[in-house]
């Protein structure tokens, strides 16, 4: 998995005043867990846009100014209701031989049958959450619908991989392919017109 360097100052201070002080500077109040205590640290707000707005997982690589670094995934972001500006986020380090779990994008693959005959396809889960060391986690995770009929769906089972476990029952639905809304109005007229039609010769 892609991973970003984030750069950071520790924290010494985690009170509500240095808090505020922080983020006015413009300035993220971050903790991370998972190690023997948690590490409280500050990052500029704008170091976090390639980790948070996107549709892609990253690893995150915490760079503190005292030379220490540590390896790490975002585990909860909380945002302003308001500015949408983000107020806090939580990391939890990562060790090679510990699982964690995380939400992996998924991506399709191959052209589904059912598309080219009219159908669309509809991706029911953009991102699947997956249990694994550090080591394999995937950067997507690769759905083909080469196989989709219209009225076919792919489940989480077609999308298995012996290098992680998906956190989901085996009855969630990855994508479908569908009647297209035009294609069901086309069908439903057709069938009106041919009961008019009945109708009419019934007379």
């Amino acid at each position: 998995m892609k991973s970003i360097t984030i750069k950071g100052s520790q924290r010494e201070s985690v009170g509500k005043v240095s808090t505020k002080a922080l983020r006015n500077a413009g300035k993220v109040p971050c903790v991370i867990y998972g190690g023997d205590k948690a590490l409280h640290f500050s990052a500029e707000e704008k170091a976090f846009k390639d980790l948070v707005y996107t549709p892609n997982a990253h690893t995150v690589v915490i760079s503190l100014e005292d030379g220490a670094s540590y390896n790490a995934i975002l585990q909860d972001i909380q945002f302003h209701p308001v500015t949408d500006t983000i107020l806090h986020i939580d990391f939890y380090q990562l060790e090679d031989d510990r699982e964690v779990t995380i939400e992996i994008p998924v991506r399709t693959v191959g052209v589904a049958p059912g598309v080219l005959a009219g159908g669309v396809l509809r991706l029911n889960s953009r991102k699947l959450k997956v249990k694994a060391l550090p080591a394999n986690l995937p950067d997507y995770i690769e759905a083909d619908i080469s196989g989709l009929e219209i009225g076919n769906k792919l489940y989480v089972t077609k999308v298995a991989n012996e290098n992680y476990k998906i956190m989901h029952p085996d009855n969630t639905v990855v994508c479908q392919v569908r009647v297209s809304r035009a294609a069901m109005k086309a069908a439903q007229d057709a069938a009106k017109e041919e009961k008019a039609a009945g109708a009419k010769k019934a007379e």
